[in-house]
């Protein structure tokens, strides 16, 4: 797979976690666990794309 390609699939997906984050925490009832696991993970992501962009 081509670097390009990997980013925006990273991006894609860090993009798509904000959104779960953002659903999550307009529900009535936010799991905090849940918010907390997809934060984990998109700041996982997010240090995968600043190491690959370097």
């Amino acid at each position: 797979m081509a670097l390009s390609a990997h980013l925006e699939q990273l991006t894609s997906k860090h993009a798509s976690l904000e959104q779960k984050i953002q659903n999550e925490m307009r529900s009535p009832l936010p799991d905090q666990f849940r918010i907390s696991q997809l934060k984990k993970e998109k700041l996982h992501l997010k240090e995968e794309l600043l190491s690959k962009q370097s």
